[in-house]
């Protein structure tokens, strides 16, 4: 590529930051940049993205799994109440920590060459040190804060990177890395309860520390910028015109909303179908399993349809989709006897395929959002703050759902108030919770209700 093109190439990806990206790349003889959207090192790029879910977000998968081993195990000393901490916390803070890392790491770009061994490190550290707990505070320092920030370390220069090597394709390529957080769901549970009640939790989170640091170690090489960063590179100014935007502000709100809810289900279904409907403990970690595998063909899809269509229309899909699923299969499924018990896994199980399928695509519409804000706002946006910021709304929705979830169960069954008549999940203590899972699903559509409900307030002013 000559140099003309090249520069072409440049003010296309950054059209703002073509000016400082030209000097930086003079400066080291303007290497030719590697084509976008497909050849080996976009893939590499990809794949490295994928892999490194394994150990970001491996745990959180199955820490329902390592809950019920130390809830049913005298392994650790102190309340067993604050077990539920290490898992909202340790998924909390990776989603919380995004808006801070991804700004930090826009704006002085030279930290990402430093951010994922740094990450690394940390994660590895926290994660050993995990093992040698004795008391509930240890697994929550550890697992739930420290390896929480060195996973937020790995996380965000992935997704800064894929971000530049993704530009028509980004649906694909964000829908397909979720898709890879998915896949780390089916078969880990399985695998953590076998090590558990063979080896221990000592020596399966060792286990687990050798995972993290192989894979990242394999995913590391092939983790590098598209455009190269001058090492005297001066502090990039941030474009954040978008949050005057109603677009975004729209958009956000929906992702928090839906966050509320998302995570129940994952939570309390394997809880749900032991102690109401009497199945298995092995069939309530296959219908988790069952939800993540359907992740993990929703997240491609729904990204794939960002890419052609407008992010609105993929929300309400993914929203209404999500709360059929929750209102009609999770909320009528529960069973008191044998006879209804066959009906109640067949209900289960529909519930774990279209749920799946439909809210755990949802993150995937991340990139039509993205592609919508630059739109309204300036082509010479700064994508990866914005998706940062979706992590973060994310993230409060993570937190807020725990002590909420509690709340809702002490709420306990709709039986009386809402006139239902037979046995279904909205008349054990459960119903209030699941009904708050649907209407929350449901409302992760506010960007396209808005259309409608700002015309009407503009009427009634």
């Amino acid at each position: 590529m000559n140099n003309s093109n090249e520069t072409l190439a440049l003010n296309e990806i950054h059209p703002r930051r073509s000016t400082e990206v030209s000097t930086e790349v003079s400066e080291i003889e303007q290497p030719t940049l590697a084509p976008a959207d497909g050849g080996k090192a976009a893939w590499l790029m990809l794949a490295s993205s994928c892999f490194i879910q394994i150990p970001v977000w491996g745990f959180s998968t199955v820490f329902g799994v390592f809950q019920e081993y130390y809830l049913t195990h005298d392994v650790l000393q102190g309340s067993k109440n604050d077990l539920a901490t290490v898992g909202t916390t340790s998924t909390g803070l990776l989603y919380l920590l995004s808006p801070i890392t991804f700004t930090l790491l826009t704006r002085y770009p030279k930290l990402q060459y430093y951010c994922a061994p740094a990450g690394l490190v940390i994660t590895v550290i926290g994660s050993l040190l995990s093992s040698f707990s004795v008391q509930v505070w240890h697994l929550i320092a550890t697992q739930g804060v420290m390896c929480a920030i060195g996973n937020g370390l790995l996380f965000s220069p992935s997704s800064l990177y894929l971000d530049q090597w993704f530009l028509r394709r980004k649906g694909l390529a964000i829908g397909t890395m979720w898709a890879a957080k998915s896949v780390t769901g089916v078969a880990l549970p399985f695998i953590a309860s076998v090590c558990l009640n063979r080896f221990g939790s000592s020596t399966t989170l060792r286990a687990w520390t050798v995972v993290t640091l192989l894979t990242t170690l394999v995913a590391l090489p092939f983790m590098k910028p598209r455009i190269p960063v001058s090492p005297s590179a001066s502090a990039r100014p941030l474009d954040l015109s978008f949050l005057k935007q109603s677009t975004f502000w729209m958009l956000q709100t929906g992702n928090i909303i839906q966050s509320f809810g998302y995570f129940l289900p994952t939570t309390f279904l394997p809880s749900f179908s032991t102690r109401t409907v009497g199945l298995s403990q092995n069939t309530g970690t296959m219908l988790i399993s069952l939800f993540n595998a359907t992740s993990v063909v929703g997240g491609i899809a729904l990204g794939v349809l960002c890419d052609r269509f407008s992010v609105t229309n993929i929300m309400l899909l993914s929203s209404v989709g999500s709360a059929l699923s929750v209102l009609l299969f999770w909320g009528l499924a529960s069973s008191s006897d044998s006879d209804s018990s066959q009906t109640a896994i067949a209900l289960l199980t529909i519930f774990s395929i279209t749920y799946g399928f439909f809210a755990g695509g949802f993150s995937s519409t991340w990139s039509g959002v993205i592609n919508q804000i630059k739109h309204d706002s300036s082509p010479s946006l700064d994508t990866g703050l914005v998706f940062g910021l979706l992590a973060g709304g994310r993230g409060i929705g993570n937190v807020i759902s725990g002590p909420l979830s509690t709340v809702l169960l002490q709420s306990g069954s709709l039986g009386d108030s809402s006139g239902l008549s037979g046995n279904t999940g909205y008349e054990t203590q459960y119903g209030t919770l699941i009904l708050f899972t649907g209407i929350t699903a449901f409302f992760g559509a506010w960007s396209w209700m808005w259309r409608f409900i700002s015309p009407a307030l503009q009427c009634v002013r």
